[in-house]
Protein backbone atom coordinates (compact mmCIF):
# COMPACT_ATOMS: atom_id res chain seq x y z
CA UNK A 1 0.00 0.00 0.00
CA UNK A 2 1.04 3.52 -0.50
CA UNK A 3 2.05 5.04 2.70
CA UNK A 4 0.85 8.43 1.17
CA UNK A 5 -2.47 7.12 0.82
CA UNK A 6 -2.94 5.58 4.02
CA UNK A 7 -3.67 8.55 5.59
CA UNK A 8 -7.54 9.64 5.06
CA UNK A 9 -8.54 12.82 6.37
CA UNK A 10 -12.39 12.27 6.34
CA UNK A 11 -11.64 9.12 8.43
CA UNK A 12 -8.90 10.37 10.66
CA UNK A 13 -9.95 13.73 11.20
CA UNK A 14 -13.14 13.10 12.33
CA UNK A 15 -15.03 16.51 14.72
CA UNK A 16 -15.57 15.03 17.93
CA UNK A 17 -19.02 15.38 19.22
CA UNK A 18 -18.03 15.24 22.79
CA UNK A 19 -17.65 18.15 24.83
CA UNK A 20 -13.98 19.53 24.66
CA UNK A 21 -12.16 18.99 28.19
CA UNK A 22 -15.39 17.31 29.92
CA UNK A 23 -14.88 14.51 31.93
CA UNK A 24 -17.34 11.98 31.11
CA UNK A 25 -16.00 9.44 33.92
CA UNK A 26 -17.22 11.98 36.24
CA UNK A 27 -20.72 11.44 38.18
CA UNK A 28 -23.62 12.89 36.50
CA UNK A 29 -27.04 12.70 34.79
CA UNK A 30 -26.72 12.06 30.83
CA UNK A 31 -29.25 12.09 27.76
CA UNK A 32 -28.10 9.43 25.14
CA UNK A 33 -29.29 8.83 21.90
CA UNK A 34 -28.11 6.08 19.51
CA UNK A 35 -29.11 5.49 16.34
CA UNK A 36 -29.26 2.00 14.22
CA UNK A 37 -26.76 2.13 10.99
CA UNK A 38 -28.02 4.35 8.52
CA UNK A 39 -31.53 4.96 10.80
CA UNK A 40 -32.82 1.74 9.31
CA UNK A 41 -36.10 0.45 11.55
CA UNK A 42 -34.33 -2.74 12.72
CA UNK A 43 -36.33 -2.21 16.30
CA UNK A 44 -40.08 -2.65 15.96
CA UNK A 45 -43.05 0.05 14.74
CA UNK A 46 -45.00 2.18 15.83
CA UNK A 47 -48.67 1.86 16.03
CA UNK A 48 -51.50 3.94 17.28
CA UNK A 49 -48.69 6.33 19.27
CA UNK A 50 -47.50 2.99 20.44
CA UNK A 51 -43.73 1.57 20.06
CA UNK A 52 -44.22 -2.08 19.36
CA UNK A 53 -40.83 -4.15 19.48
CA UNK A 54 -39.72 -6.69 17.17
CA UNK A 55 -37.00 -9.25 18.56
CA UNK A 56 -33.97 -7.34 18.11
CA UNK A 57 -35.86 -4.17 19.74
CA UNK A 58 -36.76 -6.30 23.36
CA UNK A 59 -33.17 -7.59 23.05
CA UNK A 60 -32.12 -3.91 23.01
CA UNK A 61 -34.22 -2.71 25.69
CA UNK A 62 -33.45 -5.61 28.08
CA UNK A 63 -30.16 -5.30 27.61
CA UNK A 64 -30.41 -1.26 28.63
CA UNK A 65 -32.59 -2.17 31.55
CA UNK A 66 -29.43 -4.20 32.40
CA UNK A 67 -26.86 -1.79 32.29
CA UNK A 68 -27.51 -0.99 36.16
CA UNK A 69 -26.48 -4.26 36.90
CA UNK A 70 -23.41 -4.43 34.80
CA UNK A 71 -22.32 -1.32 36.90
CA UNK A 72 -23.03 -1.05 40.00
CA UNK A 73 -22.66 2.88 39.95
CA UNK A 74 -24.77 3.67 37.15
CA UNK A 75 -28.91 4.22 37.57
CA UNK A 76 -30.74 3.42 34.27
CA UNK A 77 -33.50 6.34 34.14
CA UNK A 78 -36.21 6.76 31.66
CA UNK A 79 -35.65 5.09 28.40
CA UNK A 80 -37.27 4.81 25.37
CA UNK A 81 -36.69 2.21 21.98
CA UNK A 82 -37.87 3.53 19.05
CA UNK A 83 -37.52 1.97 15.47
CA UNK A 84 -34.20 3.49 14.40
CA UNK A 85 -32.73 4.91 17.80
CA UNK A 86 -33.27 4.95 21.20
CA UNK A 87 -33.26 7.55 24.18
CA UNK A 88 -32.30 6.79 27.36
CA UNK A 89 -31.13 8.62 30.67
CA UNK A 90 -27.88 7.50 32.47
CA UNK A 91 -26.67 8.51 35.68
CA UNK A 92 -23.76 7.95 36.91
CA UNK A 93 -23.23 7.78 40.75
CA UNK A 94 -20.09 7.48 43.23
CA UNK A 95 -19.01 4.10 43.77
CA UNK A 96 -20.31 4.46 47.60
CA UNK A 97 -24.03 6.13 46.50
CA UNK A 98 -27.16 3.68 45.51
CA UNK A 99 -29.43 4.44 43.10
CA UNK A 100 -30.95 7.96 43.47
CA UNK A 101 -34.58 9.29 44.03
CA UNK A 102 -35.60 10.83 41.18
CA UNK A 103 -37.43 14.43 42.08
CA UNK A 104 -37.11 16.46 45.00
CA UNK A 105 -33.70 18.10 43.63
CA UNK A 106 -32.72 14.59 42.40
CA UNK A 107 -30.78 13.76 45.83
CA UNK A 108 -29.37 10.22 45.57
CA UNK A 109 -29.95 7.58 48.03
CA UNK A 110 -26.80 7.44 50.59
CA UNK A 111 -25.31 4.56 52.29
CA UNK A 112 -25.00 5.90 55.80
CA UNK A 113 -23.58 9.16 54.74
CA UNK A 114 -25.44 12.09 56.76
CA UNK A 115 -25.86 15.94 55.30
CA UNK A 116 -23.29 18.37 55.49
CA UNK A 117 -23.07 20.99 58.28
CA UNK A 118 -25.13 22.91 55.61
CA UNK A 119 -27.73 20.80 55.64
CA UNK A 120 -27.67 19.45 52.22
CA UNK A 121 -26.71 15.57 50.67
CA UNK A 122 -22.84 15.28 51.06
CA UNK A 123 -21.97 15.70 47.21
CA UNK A 124 -23.98 17.73 46.13
CA UNK A 125 -23.91 21.08 44.39
CA UNK A 126 -26.94 23.56 44.29
CA UNK A 127 -26.49 26.07 41.46
CA UNK A 128 -26.70 29.82 41.58
CA UNK A 129 -30.56 29.69 41.90
CA UNK A 130 -30.78 27.03 44.48
CA UNK A 131 -31.70 24.46 41.82
CA UNK A 132 -29.70 21.32 42.57
CA UNK A 133 -26.96 20.32 39.96
CA UNK A 134 -26.81 16.23 38.86
CA UNK A 135 -23.25 16.75 39.27
CA UNK A 136 -21.94 14.94 41.73
CA UNK A 137 -18.37 15.90 43.24
CA UNK A 138 -16.34 12.86 44.10
CA UNK A 139 -14.31 10.18 42.31
CA UNK A 140 -13.75 9.24 38.70
CA UNK A 141 -16.25 6.00 37.31
CA UNK A 142 -15.98 4.29 34.41
CA UNK A 143 -16.69 6.64 31.42
CA UNK A 144 -20.11 7.05 29.77
CA UNK A 145 -18.20 5.82 26.35
CA UNK A 146 -17.52 2.80 27.81
CA UNK A 147 -20.49 2.22 29.17
CA UNK A 148 -22.37 3.06 25.75
CA UNK A 149 -20.15 0.80 24.15
CA UNK A 150 -20.53 -1.88 26.11
CA UNK A 151 -24.35 -1.80 25.46
CA UNK A 152 -23.84 -1.41 22.07
CA UNK A 153 -21.57 -4.07 22.08
CA UNK A 154 -23.71 -6.64 23.92
CA UNK A 155 -26.93 -6.15 21.75
CA UNK A 156 -25.27 -6.42 18.25
CA UNK A 157 -23.57 -9.70 19.34
CA UNK A 158 -27.03 -11.12 20.60
CA UNK A 159 -28.75 -9.73 18.02
CA UNK A 160 -26.31 -11.50 15.53
CA UNK A 161 -26.86 -15.09 16.98
CA UNK A 162 -30.82 -14.11 16.52
CA UNK A 163 -29.84 -14.12 13.09
CA UNK A 164 -27.83 -16.78 12.39
CA UNK A 165 -30.43 -18.31 13.99
CA UNK A 166 -32.90 -17.55 11.96
CA UNK A 167 -30.57 -17.94 8.77
CA UNK A 168 -30.49 -14.38 7.82
CA UNK A 169 -27.72 -11.83 7.23
CA UNK A 170 -26.85 -9.06 9.78
CA UNK A 171 -24.33 -6.73 8.57
CA UNK A 172 -24.83 -3.34 10.44
CA UNK A 173 -26.39 -2.80 13.59
CA UNK A 174 -25.66 0.64 15.01
CA UNK A 175 -24.49 3.71 13.43
CA UNK A 176 -20.69 4.95 14.56
CA UNK A 177 -20.72 6.78 18.27
CA UNK A 178 -23.78 8.34 19.78
CA UNK A 179 -25.62 11.32 21.13
CA UNK A 180 -25.33 12.91 24.72
CA UNK A 181 -26.22 15.53 26.67
CA UNK A 182 -25.71 16.53 29.75
CA UNK A 183 -28.48 17.47 31.82
CA UNK A 184 -27.39 20.48 33.66
CA UNK A 185 -30.18 20.64 36.48
CA UNK A 186 -33.87 19.44 37.50
CA UNK A 187 -35.79 21.58 35.02
CA UNK A 188 -33.55 20.40 32.03
CA UNK A 189 -34.42 16.57 33.43
CA UNK A 190 -38.52 17.05 33.01
CA UNK A 191 -38.23 18.18 29.64
CA UNK A 192 -35.83 15.34 28.96
CA UNK A 193 -38.36 13.24 30.77
CA UNK A 194 -41.27 14.42 28.55
CA UNK A 195 -39.72 14.52 25.35
CA UNK A 196 -38.73 10.62 25.89
CA UNK A 197 -42.36 9.66 27.50
CA UNK A 198 -44.00 11.60 24.39
CA UNK A 199 -41.61 10.35 21.40
CA UNK A 200 -44.09 7.58 19.83
CA UNK A 201 -46.88 9.74 19.84
CA UNK A 202 -44.59 12.50 18.05
CA UNK A 203 -43.01 9.35 16.23
CA UNK A 204 -44.03 11.30 12.26
CA UNK A 205 -43.07 14.43 13.70
CA UNK A 206 -39.40 12.90 14.67
CA UNK A 207 -36.35 14.29 13.21
CA UNK A 208 -35.02 10.43 12.65
CA UNK A 209 -38.44 9.02 11.48
CA UNK A 210 -38.44 6.66 8.77
CA UNK A 211 -40.90 4.19 6.97
CA UNK A 212 -40.71 1.22 8.66
CA UNK A 213 -40.99 -2.40 6.96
Amino acid sequence: MNKKNHFNPSIHHRKSIRLKGYDYAQPGAYFITICTHQKECMFGNVVSGEMVLNEFGKIAMNHWRLLGDRFPNTFIDEYVIMPNHMHGIIIINEPEYSYPTVGAGFTPVQNGVGPNQQGQPQGLRPTDNDDRKFQIEQPRGLPLGDIVGAYKSLVFKECLALSKNQGKYLGKLWQRNYFEHIVRNETAYQKIIEYIQNNPAQWELDKYFAQTR
